[in-house]
């Protein structure tokens, strides 16, 4: 069995791992790492998925790397725009080098003794390694590759036609004028409708209940005359900084005013909609801006598609699908060919890998997040978590910041480890992802808790979450000397001496 020795093990080779491994490179620059991926190549989300107009629903100047500016005019990208932003950036700061591809981590064990970590990997599917590694950046993303969120969709086996999940989009499918309904009315939803209407003028949305839907420009005049007056190296960084606080000052006076933000959005929406559209039921949520995330439609295309009537959106609940059909409460009946499950994700933390510290199994849905990163009792590693109202590469960023930023004290004074614990044993737990979405709801039993403590809170503005990374104490962190592992190591050494001598004799 082969074995490796890293300082820090990425896991993951999506945007955060690759952040990660740039600031590795620029922070610990005498550190030895490796990222590893479990699929075939670069990109994480943006490779997986292959459904019709996969994209950001963030704008890409925030959801870029801080270190390489996104220099394209459109905000919201494609996948493959996306994808050759990320691969570029890997290659050209030698991040790629650090990959080794169709690498599982399966079990993730901490010793005291040695203050390291033991990774159990699986090797292009049938290899076993062993990599130590003194820290490990959990660069996974936060839902299961393999396995979808599955609704409960009455007498879906019934139907004859094709039932497709947008996670296992077949990438040969000819779908020009078939009758297709998407059920779901999230970001997924809202991306694939207008792509498929291109195709075929027979798409339904089939909705529960309906979503905030924005219609964002892919430029504006703004950024147009700062590209212009300014260098490009100024010009995008007030870019970048234009969208985080216009992302920050959205989502506080909506959350501030939510009255204010429905009539906004709606107002937004008739005007984008065919003329005495009905807005009830279809586009009235019953829940507030921001209690789930906003979708975004670049340029309206979810608007327009239904403006030229190529599209539709149906708000019920499904009573049973037939053979041929969905068949609603109210006795609407849905024709389809193709039935697109666009429900949801399931979530997971650290790409489903089992965590156990001194032989202790980890359940990590039990337990607090230490500044946005660390797990509480468990050492040296992290989990790179981002925002739900706003860019998740910028939490990702910040977190790169804030564990470069410890291991470089733990060097200075001689640590090997570092554990964050639980002081205030009252302290209330809170949601990681503050959303009630569906499926992050269903992940309920899966993700960790921020808390009530002053260093446990969940993220709340970037620029003061950055800020935090790279100024904030290290309280509530306990220590573990490297003089110690010598220690451990010198009386191992010398148990092994006297045995060999025992032999010897």
């Amino acid at each position: 069995m082969a074995t490796e020795t890293y300082d820090i093990v990425v896991v993951g080779a999506g945007i955060s791992g690759i952040d990660a491994g740039y600031r590795i490179q620029e922070q610990l620059p005498g550190l030895k790492y490796t990222i590893l991926e479990a699929r075939d190549a670069i990109g994480g989300t943006w490779d997986l998925f292959r459904f019709p107009g996969i994209r950001s629903d963030s704008d890409l100047h925030t959801f870029g790397f801080p270190f390489r500016p996104w220099k394209l005019h459109n905000a919201i990208a494609e996948a493959p725009l996306i994808l050759e932003y990320m691969r570029e950036t890997a290659a050209e700061f030698g991040i790629d080098k650090k990959m080794q591809f169709r690498h599982r981590v399966e079990r993730a064990e901490w010793s005291s003794k040695r203050q390291k970590w033991t990774l159990s990997v699986t090797a292009n599917e049938d290899q076993q390694k062993t990599i130590h590694t003194s820290f490990v950046f959990w660069c996974t993303g936060y839902y299961d590759y393999k396995n979808p969120l599955s609704a409960n969709i009455p007498g879906i086996s019934n139907f004859k036609g094709l039932t497709i999940h947008p996670q296992f989009w077949p990438e040969d499918l000819d779908y020009k004028d078939k009758k297709i309904v998407i059920i779901g009315s999230g970001a997924t939803a809202v991306t694939i409708l207008p792509n498929i209407a291109k195709q075929t003028p027979h798409v339904t949305m089939l909705q529960r209940s309906p979503t905030y839907i924005v219609a964002m420009p892919q430029d504006d005049t703004i950024n147009r005359t700062l590209r212009i007056i300014l260098p490009s190296s100024i010009a995008y960084r007030l870019i970048r900084l234009r969208f985080v606080m216009l992302a920050y000052l959205s989502f506080t006076i909506f959350q501030a005013f939510p009255n204010f933000a429905r009539k906004l959005i709606s107002k937004q929406a008739q005007s984008l909609l065919p003329k005495d559209y009905k807005m009830d039921p279809n586009f009235n949520p019953r829940y507030n801006p921001w209690d789930q995330r906003l979708c975004v439609s670049p340029s309206g295309d979810f608007y327009a598609a239904i403006r030229h009537g190529r599209a539709q959106v149906v708000t019920g609940e499904i009573e049973q699908v037939t053979d041929q059909s969905i068949r609603l409460k109210d006795g609407t009946e849905l024709d389809a060919d193709i039935i697109v499950t666009a429900t949801g994700l399931r979530l997971q933390v650290a790409g489903g890998a089992k965590v156990s510290v001194d032989g202790t199994p980890i359940d990590i849905s039990e337990r607090f997040v230490y500044r946005h990163a660390m797990l509480n009792d468990v050492p040296n590693a992290c989990l790179f978590v981002g925002y739900t109202n706003t860019s998740w590469t910028l939490g990702c960023d910040s977190t790169a910041h804030y564990m470069c930023r410890l291991i470089n004290f733990m060097r200075g004074k001689g640590y090997a480890s570092a554990t964050p614990r639980v002081g205030d044993k009252g302290m209330q737990r809170k949601a990681l992802l503050d959303l009630n979405s569906t499926y992050i709801k269903a992940g309920g039993n899966v993700l960790p808790s921020a808390g009530s403590g002053k260093r446990w809170q969940p993220r709340s503005m970037y620029l003061w979450d950055l800020w935090e990374a790279k100024r904030s104490d290290f309280g509530e962190l306990e220590f573990g000397s490297e003089r110690e592992v010598m220690e451990v190591e010198e009386e191992r050494g010398q148990r092994d001496s006297v045995l060999i001598e025992k032999v010897a004799a």
